[in-house]
């Protein structure tokens, strides 16, 4: 993987934090401020946040293998 393609993927992998950081931030605020009142939110808002930090998991874990493939 070239310099360029790891600056992309790097530039990815944060993006992909600062999106799950965001939805966590949503479903703190639900658990915060709107349960027990606003339970039926808690199943979309904690699958999104899963499947954002999966992403983010995943990303991570290619840019990891990137790096080391293009140290070694």
């Amino acid at each position: 993987m070239t310099e360029e393609e790891l600056k992309i993927l790097d530039k990815e992998v944060k993006k992909l934090k600062r999106i799950s950081t965001e939805w966590a931030g949503q479903l703190h605020d639900l658990v915060e401020d709107k349960l027990p009142a606003g339970y039926l939110e808690l199943p979309g808002i904690a699958q999104s946040t899963f499947d954002a930090c999966e992403k983010w998991a995943e990303a991570s874990a290619r840019l990891a293998a990137a790096q080391k493939e293009s140290q070694g």
